[in-house]
């Protein structure tokens, strides 16, 4: 196998576990919140920020770990990272949430039927968002605009955090300052669509879903198509956050060399161009 191949590889390979520990983390407790009445809604952020930061960890010497094809894109846009690595990362990061989906669909099978015989909406959200939570009057634009704003503050936050011209953490506490920064958007920005913020972390929980027997998963409350939502939003706003940062903060500070994004340079040091989910 080509070295360049082998290499990518590689990556894909870290994409896929990395964005499969956050989903086994972060849709994990929200299925023990809903189906088994364990925990509220600070354990579900508390535990996709940890999912992050564990995600990261797994994956970021060998990817960057994005996690994430709203990072992927915008890193792609704005950090000089390969577009042609663009799909192959995104499919990567959805098939690990794809499997990961399963596994927590699997092992919840009991009680989520308690709960939800028909595996109806009410237990949709467990898999995937919905707007308003499947609960609150906001319509597919309200949540549209939600998952644009939320995923705008995570990439102007993630690039800020990842850019070392600026005050960057330290060697490996960058993947702690991502998972705080997932915890915030999940306590702050998690009322009209359930802070999706990244495209993989929601379809891929959604297909699982679906194949499993939620028929509805497409949709919303409402019955309308909504699925492309919580990929659309933060695909427009991954990009709008990460270009305000340029704009803003990055052609201001002092140049000078920089490891190719997304990628971890050393094993001494740590690149922080990633994690996102919620």
């Amino acid at each position: 196998m080509a070295q360049g191949r082998r290499e990518l590889l590689g990556e894909l390979a870290a994409e896929f576990a990395g964005t499969a520990v956050l989903i086994l983390f972060g849709v994990g407790v929200v299925a023990q919140v809903v189906a088994g009445g364990i925990g509220d809604h600070d354990s579900i952020a508390w535990a996709w920020g940890l999912g992050v930061v564990l995600g990261v960890y797994t994956a970021a010497r060998l990817s960057g770990a994005h996690l994430n094809p709203a990072v992927t894109v915008a890193l792609a846009a704005f950090k000089g990272f390969s577009w042609r690595k663009v799909l192959p990362y995104s499919l990567a990061q959805t098939a690990g949430a794809f499997v990961a989906a399963l596994l927590v669909r699997w092992n919840y099978s009991e009680v989520l039927a308690k709960v939800d015989p028909g595996h109806t909406v009410k237990t949709q959200g467990v898999f995937s968002t919905l707007p308003g939570n499947g609960a609150l009057p906001v319509t597919q634009w309200g949540a549209l605009r939600d998952q644009i704003i939320g995923t705008a503050i995570l990439l102007f936050l993630i690039f800020a955090i990842s850019d070392e011209r600026n005050s960057a953490p330290l060697a490996n506490l960058a993947p702690f300052i991502v998972g705080l920064l997932v915890v915030a958007i999940g306590m702050a920005w998690g009322t009209d669509a359930g802070y999706a913020i990244n495209p993989a972390r929601d379809f891929g929980p959604r297909l699982a879903s679906f194949i499993t027997g939620y028929g509805t998963a497409f949709r919303d409350q409402y019955g309308g198509l909504y699925f492309w939502v919580p990929i659309v939003g933060p695909l427009i706003g991954g990009l709008i956050g990460a270009g305000l940062y340029q704009v803003l903060v990055a052609r201001f500070l002092p140049r000078e060399d920089a490891p190719e994004p997304g990628r971890t340079p050393e094993p001494a040091t740590y690149e922080p161009a990633a994690g996102q989910a919620g």
